[in-house]
């Protein structure tokens, strides 16, 4: 077999798989994968550096598939490289109970699976936070330890989601060279032809970002092998259009929509067997063709242990911590640098917002965290999210460890996603908290994944005033606490702000949300407790356990509902207050501790600045709840407390009413 015959051949093996494995499951997307299949075989057999055999390799190219409705082409491409979790039993099993090959790739089902890509658009920008995190961890510790490229196949779908705009243009501006998207350049969408819906001029849209584009033909290998190392050279991000025929290969819907999201039926995979001269049974792969890419999978073994062989040679010092911060442990000083801060907020007890708290927290884990990356999308004054001594990470400077992301809230939390998912990196970011609606998507990706994202939301209610109902989330708690593997932390002072930073850091396998006050609220903590008391999600902040009333609260509110304990006092009732800073650790606490919580009370009151629903499992049937039931509206905060009934007067009078 000539090398073009190959080659060829190899291409159709993903071809084979894929549209083998859709008929079989009666389900999915054939044409993305027989259309691409050129292009992976050239990136995998030729331009990428990785090793099925030691798959987590820091050092290895990543690749995305940010058409994720594609997932086979990926599936294929890893069991033929010989990733050993990749079965073809796996192939066959596509997209059924249990399998790693889901109808779109999932982080954490399969080694070679670097994001969970599906929704359109998240992929690309997630290799964008992927690319930034190699090039601020090759001004860490050097490019002879950290030099990697990150491949992405993207489709038209994810260039015209909205978040693909956001995150071409931060990464042309931060000019990130070693980022590499091949637009899978097909032209079909499932309802038809591109040209229903768009007629943007992808190059020039590329290009006016900051962009470098070359245009290919997608089944020349030879072509885009060139364009490929023709865009390692460049000094911009490169976008190769590399024109394919959807389901390449299939007699009749080869290059329409048929061949998009639907099998391709018996008799068309006969006739695309044919065409391709592929005379092989469903899912069997000559030997021949097997062999070549085993060996191919096998290519940069060499590398790897050279790289081994580089990284031992490092000092001691250089070596653990480059180690540390792949494995995401946290240093051996954390525990003892935030209990000496936690000393000092109760002696102090600042009067802080809890988003200068964040920030002073920040100023204790950033000293001693080199790995911390954080930012802001526009509001660095406003979220508090730079502290003192954070470079700036930017296109001449590599070495900052703080982004401007610019009004992409989008766009930032997807990149977050990428950092985390690249590691060596703990990555947080801020925006107002009625702009989780924007970065919902990603949140909602962070916590499907299981990785340690940070997101800094300020600006947590009605309390942040003027600016008005627009920018007062209201909802934004309840629709955060439904999002599964999501941590919501809502402190009410400095000491629960620093708390829940501990906490977030702590929890490897979920990101967090960090919902904090424009406004200052007072000192609740005022003695220290070396014990994380947010650890279990809600505690009992004054009173005891034998209280006829019960008031529960988060952030702002918890010192209303201190006021409107003591009113209560004054009246003779006893009562508990607890502070609830997360509801979702508070739900994985012993029945025991919680009935320690709830007590014997006769009156149950929960106040918060938003809506009740998240609220009703702490009510029971008789609980009241004080808080929003409408939008905002635009004055100061303190009087829109006062608006809306959101006081220790009305929460008095809703415990006294249940007695």
């Amino acid at each position: 077999m000539t090398d073009l015959a190959k080659t060829s051949a190899m291409a159709n093996a993903i071809r084979a798989l894929s549209m083998d494995a859709v008929q079989k499951a009666n389900i999915g997307h054939p044409g993305m994968p027989m259309g691409a299949a050129d292009i992976a075989t050239v990136l995998f057999t030729k331009i990428m550096k990785f090793d099925p055999k030691a798959p987590n390799w820091p050092d290895r190219d990543r690749f995305v598939l940010s058409a994720g409705h594609g997932s086979m082409l990926l599936y294929s491409a890893l069991h033929l490289l010989g990733y050993e979790d990749m079965t073809m039993e796996e192939i066959k099993n596509f997209r059924q109970l249990g399998a790693k090959t889901a109808g779109h790739p999932e982080y954490g089902h399969a080694t070679g699976i670097e994001t969970t890509t599906g929704p359109l658009g998240q992929g690309i920008s997630n290799a964008v936070g992927m690319a930034m995190a190699e090039a601020k961890m090759a001004a860490d510790f050097g490019e002879d330890i950290v030099d990697h490229y990150t491949y992405v196949i993207a489709g038209d779908g994810c260039l015209m989601e909205g978040i693909s705009q956001e995150a071409i243009g931060l990464a042309g501006h931060l000019k990130l060279n070693k980022l590499i998207v091949i637009w899978d350049d097909n032209d079909i969408t499932i309802d038809g032809k591109v040209s229903l819906s768009d007629s943007t001029d992808q190059h020039a849209r590329f290009r006016a970002a900051g962009w470098n584009t070359i245009a290919v033909d997608g089944h020349d290998e030879d072509a885009v092998e060139k364009a490929i190392l023709e865009a390692q050279k460049s000094d911009k991000p490169t976008m190769i259009a590399a024109k394919t025929v959807i389901g390449f290969g299939a007699p009749t819907k080869a290059g329409t929509s048929a061949a998009h999201g639907a099998p391709l039926g018996e008799d068309e995979i006969a006739g695309a067997r044919a065409a391709l001269g592929w005379d092989y049974p469903p899912f069997e792969i000559p030997e021949e063709v097997l062999d070549a890419w085993r060996l191919a999978g096998c290519r940069s073994t060499k590398h790897r242990t050279a790289w081994e062989d580089r990284l031992a040679e490092k000092d001691a010092d250089t070596r653990g911590e480059f180690e540390r911060r792949i494995s995401g442990e946290l240093p051996s000083s954390f525990a003892a640098e935030i209990k000496k801060f936690k000393h000092q907020l109760a002696d102090e007890k600042p009067k802080w917002a809890t988003r200068v708290a964040s920030n002073k927290a920040l100023e204790v884990i950033n000293g001693i965290m080199p790995e911390m990356f954080g930012g802001s999308a526009d509001l660095t004054g406003s979220n508090n999210t730079k502290s003192g001594g954070q470079g700036i990470f930017t296109a001449e400077d590599r070495s900052g460890n703080y982004v401007y992301y610019g009004i992409r809230e989008h766009g930032m939390a997807a990149a977050m996603n990428g950092i985390a998912l690249h590691g060596g990196l703990m990555p947080y970011g801020g925006t107002f908290m009625v702009f989780t609606d924007y970065c919902r998507p990603s949140i909602r990706l962070a916590a499907l994944m299981g990785i340690r994202s940070v997101f800094v939301m300020t600006h947590d209610s009605i309390g942040l005033g003027e600016d008005g109902p627009t920018h007062q989330p209201v909802e934004h708690l309840t629709a955060l606490r439904c999002i599964p593997n999501l941590s919501v932390f809502r402190p009410a002072d400095a000491t629960e702000t620093l708390e829940c930073w501990e906490l977030s850091l702590k929890q490897k396998d979920k990101p967090s949300i960090l919902a904090l006050t424009r406004q200052g609220v007072p000192a609740l903590r005022t003695e220290f407790v070396s014990e994380n008391r947010c650890a279990k999600g809600a505690y009992v902040l004054r009173g005891n356990e034998d209280a006829d009333v019960v008031l529960f609260a988060s952030g702002s509110e918890v010192s209303v509902a201190i006021d409107a304990a003591k009113q209560l006092e004054s009246q003779k009732v006893s009562v508990r207050v607890v502070s609830v800073p997360s509801m979702e650790l508070f739900e994985q606490q012993s029945d025991d501790y919680k009935a320690q919580i709830f007590g014997n009370a006769k009156a149950r009151v929960a106040v918060e600045a938003g809506v009740e629903m998240s609220w009703q499992k702490f009510l029971g049937p008789t609980g009241k709840f004080v808080g929003m039931d409408s939008f905002g509206a635009s004055a100061p905060g303190d009087q829109l407390f006062e608006h809306f009934g959101i006081t220790a007067k009305v929460v008095v009078d809703a415990a006294l009413s249940q007695l």
